[in-house]
């Protein structure tokens, strides 16, 4: 390794699809979530290699997260979740099915799709069960239908709501209120549409911990590249973020990085110098021993400050030589484990990574 990269597993990848749609039943679709560069991963790479296993929709935030992967050439359908309310025609101009919120969201797409002269153009219609950050409410559904039957160029594809705590069993009660508050909302609108929707709720730990609600699709992020609220056990780590010890220096007095926070000692110490830093996704709540990262298959503690494109290794006592890879995230640790050590979640982890860091593709 010459530089540093977050490599991508296809086997770990292809391993963590193969345990979610064991959760499904063969009429069940998959969503997969590539947003935010596919949680850190690689979204034209992840992409790639999730429309040759077989998934049915992708799902990215941004309108110019779905333009990047329609210009890389992905054919599977995708939904924008967020896409705004003036960005209706260049999503319509790349083929991407755009997520309705609410009614202002709802009529812009109406002037577009009029001004456009498209008879009919699929969206998917949020539904808000308890998450209460976007979506129509129950008191909507009324004015909902009646939009709906009145514009039948809104073909609703889906109608879907998010589970705010399904990976809480404290929260069980209220994800079940969820479930069957949606249930009872797609209903009411389906009654009067003439057609049946997708039907959606289920998030990665909704569809671990109840697979009874997976209607007719559901919607994989986070448990698609190896993080589980359930028993992580069964899932692998999709990417490791790595990178080659560039220097080795025997160090007998002083001290080491910006504000002499790496301390030597009488004994001296052995430090290696690793080409990723804060600029790179590496937090500097992560300096100074709190983490360690695995070098040769051994757990070694960072020392001094984390730079911003360069952080020190206390290899003393090792057999580590130039050009050894260090891991900081993948197999060991995991990146449940520096979550844990900088009092987050996986996710930030993962989606830290800067652009700068190379996206490899490994068997």
């Amino acid at each position: 390794m010459k530089h540093s990269q977050f490599t991508l597993s296809r086997s770990n990848l292809l391993h963590n699809y193969i345990y979610f749609r064991s959760k499904l039943s063969l009429s069940t679709k998959m969503l997969v979530l590539v947003k935010a560069n596919a949680y850190g991963h690689g979204d034209i790479e992840c992409s790639r290699l999730l429309e040759e296993f077989g998934a049915d929709y992708l799902g990215v935030a941004f309108p110019i997260e779905g333009i990047r992967l329609k210009k890389e050439g992905i054919k599977l359908p995708i939904i924008i979740l967020t896409p705004g309310i003036d960005n209706f025609e260049e999503i319509i101009a790349h083929g991407l099915e755009p997520s309705i919120i609410d009614f202002e969201s709802a009529y812009k797409m109406l002037e577009t799709l009029l001004r456009l002269n498209i008879s009919t153009y699929p969206i998917h219609m949020k539904l808000d069960t308890g998450m209460h950050r976007v979506g129509f409410d129950k008191n909507d559904i009324n004015k909902l239908r009646e939009l709906l039957l009145s514009n039948p160029n809104l073909m609703v594809k889906s109608l879907f709501s998010h589970l705010s705590a399904a990976d809480e069993a404290k929260h069980d009660e209220f994800t079940c209120s969820q479930i069957a508050l949606f249930k009872d909302m797609c209903a009411d609108i389906t009654s009067s549409l003439g057609y049946k929707p997708i039907l959606h709720i289920l998030n990665s730990a909704g569809t671990e911990r109840f697979p009874d609600a997976q209607m007719d699709m559901v919607r994989v992020g986070v448990g698609m590249y190896g993080t589980s609220y359930v028993d992580e056990s069964k899932l692998k780590p999709a990417g490791s973020l790595q990178a080659p010890v560039i220097h080795i220096k025997e160090i007998t007095e002083g001290s080491v990085g910006y504000g002499r926070h790496g301390v030597i000692g009488d004994t001296g110490k052995v430090i290696a110098t690793v080409p990723l830093g804060y600029a790179d996704g590496v937090n500097r709540h992560l300096g100074r021993g709190s983490a360690s990262f695995s070098l040769n298959g051994k757990l070694v503690p960072t020392i001094g400050n984390i730079c911003m494109d360069t952080f020190m290794l206390d290899i003393t006592g090792t057999e580590a030589k130039v050009g050894d890879v260090v891991t900081l995230f993948g197999e060991s640790p995991k990146a449940s484990d520096i979550a844990r050590i900088l009092k987050t979640i996986s996710y930030e982890v993962y989606t830290s990574v800067s652009a700068r860091v190379k996206r490899v593709v490994v068997p």
